[in-house]
């Protein structure tokens, strides 16, 4: 049972073509499937692993770049609150509001803005304290019992600290019934005296947009948000943490973190930003975009792999299965005792041998059936002998002689009464039936048949008169080709039969025979009743017919069979007829498979020749 079912039993059973298709499926397109994925599922990890270090990059440089703002900010908190001038100026007893603006034009007037173009982060610095003789304006303010129950002051009170970090939402500073969004530094100043009776407070706000600007930079890595202690949402990407309607900030929700890949970091270790953190959400279309981009590339390369090796594989396959397609044909034609050869180049591979093994065997085989048949062929031949025999006696029922005499005798009356278009009508009848006895070769130069087609052309004017012409065009290198005898005078002769003696006016007969791309080309066309389509595939079906067939047209039959016959199936042989306008039948045969007659005796002129050139 083993053996019965071996493996190489099975692949012999296998048709050629698809013994093709599995090698070139399982040996090329899934080797290249198959390892174009395991490389894409490897580069699909580096990926990821690439995406997650550029969102650690953006995600510290963003971080960097919010505590470098908030820490210029304390910087400039800790300057004021250790500028014993300004603590000074702050805790005295001024004697009235000239007083008061005497000391803030020497002292105080540009003593805390000088530190704001410095650090463009920070909007705006004001100095509170509670001292009464102190006059608010400026950067300094009163802290009074307004100021004390506002959204700032309370957290900073609640929250114990001499320092702190707030966001928070109050008044706008240009519009009291509107509400805007605070990001400041609080500090009490206790520096200098601690004991001092005023409570004295520096408050520096910062441009909300300079951190927002910095999360936005970092917007096509992944969405950042600033969180303060109590998950606020104090700056995002989002548009709508930027507004100014709501009186609260937005919780961040925490449980996405169950559904995402949240990346948090602490804004830094001091005290005064103690639980603020920096959350990052990655972008999934990012990855997702780097993903169809390393997709389509390693996509587009196996494509490009696959369709080169397919062409490679279908051009050497194609070598194989050609030539051995083309020698199982011929081996299946042997059986039905057809002995053609393999006329292709077989090539010098293994089966190029065998084709040339093949045509040798073929060419043996057929010699052999020859030399069987030969006996068969000699009985064949004495029956075409007595055929022969018949159809000499039925030609030799009209005496030649009795018929040349005959018209002897009209020529010499003809010319005693000076019939002069009888006369040569009668020597080119003569000249014709002459040639026909006489004319033993199957194939004549190109001249000879035209000479013999003018002396036809000239009895046809004879019988129309001034009702036909006929103009013949034929060139010098054309001339010394050898075709079968009587190919061009049949279709004249049909031409004249069928074309022209069935209309009314001016008829006419042209042909031409020319070398065109190492062909020879020649060309008879009428000005005849032509054919409708019905009649010239009628035409056309009984010219290619193997069986014989009655009817008209026979001439048109008989060059076509005989030029096939010479030259099998090289010969392009062409019929056009259009009804009411005239038909023209034309056949080109290659030169090579023509013999020349360089020695020939020259024809007529080259040109187009009537009847009146005549």
């Amino acid at each position: 049972m083993f053996r019965k079912f071996r493996f190489p039993s099975i692949v012999n059973d296998i048709p050629l073509n698809y013994k093709f298709m599995l090698i070139y499926v399982i040996g090329i397109l899934l080797p290249i499937i198959v390892s174009n994925y395991l490389f894409m599922d490897r580069m699909s990890v580096l990926i990821k692993e690439r995406e997650e270090q550029n969102l650690q990059i953006s995600l510290e440089r963003a971080r960097k770049d919010i505590h470098t703002m908030i820490d210029g900010g304390i910087a400039v908190s800790h300057t004021l609150i250790t500028d014993k001038l300004l603590s000074e100026s702050m805790d005295r007893v001024y004697n009235g509001q000239l007083d008061f603006y005497s000391t803030f034009d020497e002292q105080l007037r540009h003593r805390v803005t000088s530190y704001m173009p410095v650090n463009n982060q920070i909007q705006r610095i004001g100095i509170y304290t509670d001292n009464p003789t102190i006059v608010p304006g400026g950067d300094y303010y009163v802290l009074d019992e307004s100021t004390r129950s506002s959204n700032w002051f309370r957290p900073w009170e609640a929250a114990g600290e001499s320092l702190s970090v707030l966001a928070y939402r109050d008044q706008a500073a240009n519009d009291q019934a509107a509400t805007s969004s605070y990001f400041s530094v609080i500090e009490k100043m206790d520096y200098y005296n601690e004991d001092s009776s005023y409570q004295k407070l520096v408050r520096i706000d910062f441009y909300i947009n300079r951190f927002y600007d910095v999360i936005a930079r970092e917007k096509s890595s992944l969405d950042l948000y600033l969180v303060n202690a109590q998950n606020q949402i104090i700056v995002a990407a989002d548009d709508k943490y930027q507004g100014e309607v709501d009186s609260h900030y937005a919780l961040f929700d925490m449980s996405k973190a169950a559904d995402k890949d949240l990346h948090i970091v602490p804004i830094g270790n001091a005290s005064y930003v103690k639980g603020w953190k920096l959350i990052g959400v990655p972008q999934e279309t990012r990855v997702k975009q780097a993903m169809l981009s390393m997709q389509l590339y390693f996509g587009m390369l196996a494509g490009i792999i696959t369709l080169i090796t397919s062409i490679f594989i279908y051009v050497m396959l194609r070598s194989y299965n050609y030539r051995v397609k083309r020698l199982s044909r011929h081996m299946q034609k042997v059986g039905n005792e057809k002995f053609d050869l393999i006329n292709i180049d077989g090539g010098q591979d293994e089966i190029g041998h065998l084709i040339r093994n093949f045509n040798m065997m073929t060419a043996q085989i057929h010699s052999l059936i020859n030399n069987v048949y030969k006996l068969e062929i000699q009985q064949r031949s004495q029956e075409a002998e007595r055929v022969r025999a018949e159809l000499n006696l039925l030609q030799s029922q009209m005496n030649p002689h009795f018929l040349f005499n005959t018209l002897n005798a009209l020529l010499v009356v003809s010319t005693k009464n000076n019939y002069a278009d009888v006369k040569d009508i009668i020597k080119d009848l003569s000249k014709l039936l002459r040639r026909l006895l006489n004319w033993k070769d199957d194939v004549v130069t190109l001249e000879e048949e035209m000479s013999f087609t003018v002396m036809y052309l000239g009895i046809e004017k004879f019988r129309f008169r001034d009702k036909f012409e006929y103009y013949i065009d034929i060139s010098d290198e054309a001339r010394q080709y050898k075709i079968p005898k009587m190919s061009i005078q049949q279709l004249a002769e049909n031409a004249c039969k069928h074309g022209i003696q069935a209309i009314e006016g001016l008829g006419y007969v042209k042909i031409r025979a020319e070398v065109v791309s190492d062909r020879l080309r020649v060309v008879v066309s009428d000005n005849g009743k032509g054919m409708d389509k019905e009649r010239l595939q009628e035409v056309l079906y009984h010219m290619r017919s193997k069986e014989e067939s009655g009817g008209s047209n026979i001439g048109i039959r008989n060059v076509y069979r005989r030029l096939e016959l010479y030259y099998d199936d090289k010969v392009n042989f062409n019929l056009v007829s259009t009804m009411g306008e005239g038909t023209e039948v034309s056949f080109e045969i290659p030169l090579q498979l023509l013999d020349d007659d360089q020695g020939g005796e020259g024809g007529r002129d080259n040109g187009i020749q009537s009847a009146a050139d005549r």
